[in-house]
């Protein structure tokens, strides 16, 4: 069973300064922002509270309450890490974009430059080529 199908059945919720948050709003979250509503502070609040219920009892069962808690730090780095990669992917698009319309405008520039070679004979010629 996938981490989501588990925080879904479980009916998890995140910590946030706007009040609890289901899985699929996670996904509307910026990674850091200026307010503090961000990923990277709910990681940080489920993270803590992890650490809190760690303390491991060599006698008792396993804690439900970490379970959970696990889970749940799970899913949210799970989150992070794909939008991270989402925003590595889409900064590369930007880059490669930005280089080809940078070589189109080279380009351009070139074969302007290369008409302005031709002798006027040349123009002529082509002109009457492309006339209608």
């Amino acid at each position: 069973m996938s981490i989501f199908e588990q925080a879904s059945r479980a009916k998890l919720r995140f910590p946030s300064i706007k009040g609890e948050l289901t899985t699929e709003q996670l996904w509307d979250i910026p990674l850091q922002s200026k307010t503090g509503f961000d990923l990277d502070n709910i990681a940080k609040a489920v993270n803590r509270e992890v650490k809190a219920v760690t303390e491991e009892s060599f006698v008792t069962e396993v804690n439900p309450a970490n379970t959970r808690l696990t889970l749940a730090f799970d899913v949210i780095r799970h989150v992070i890490a794909v939008k991270i990669k989402e925003a590595s992917l889409a900064a590369e698009r930007h880059n490669k974009i930005a280089e080809r319309d940078k070589l189109l405008d080279i380009l351009a520039d070139k074969q302007d430059a290369a008409l302005k070679q031709l002798s006027p004979e040349e123009i002529q010629k082509r002109l009457r080529e492309l006339s209608v």
